[in-house]
C-alpha cells in the first residue's frame, strides 16, 4: 500500500501511475476509517490490475480539498492522471470493487 506524504509523491504515485489507483483519504482519528482500512490491506494484498494509497487528510489538506473530499473516508479511484470515480463512508468489499470496475 501506498502511504502518499506530500504532494509530489501524490504525482508520481498516482497520478502517473501506468494502472488505476484507489485512494483512500482518511485521518487517524476516524472510526469509518479505521474500520474499512483491514478490507483495503486485503484488497491491497490481492491487487494485481490497480493499487491502493492512502492519503492523511490531516498531513495534506490542501490535497484533500483539491480532490473536494469533504468527509471521510473517501475512496478515489484514478486513471490516467483523472479522477474516475469516488464514493464516501464506510463501505463493503462490493461496494468498494464497485468503484474500481
Amino acid at each position: 500500500m501506498l502511504n502518499i506524504e506530500n504532494q509530489e509523491q501524490f504525482e508520481k504515485d498516482v497520478l502517473q501511475a501506468k494502472k488505476p489507483v484507489l485512494v483512500d483519504f482518511y485521518a487517524d482519528w476516524c472510526g469509518p476509517c479505521k474500520a474499512i482500512a483491514p478490507l483495503l490491506e486485503e484488497l491491497d494484498q490481492e491487487a494485481e490490475a490497480y493499487c491502493i494509497g492512502k492519503v492523511n487528510v490531516d498531513a495534506l489538506p490542501d490535497l484533500a480539498m483539491q480532490y473536494r473530499v469533504v468527509s471521510i473516508p473517501a475512496l478515489l479511484v484514478f486513471k490516467d492522471g483523472e479522477c474516475i470515480n469516488r464514493g464516501f463512508g464506510l463501505m463493503n468489499r462490493k461496494e468498494v470493487e464497485g468503484l474500481l470496475a
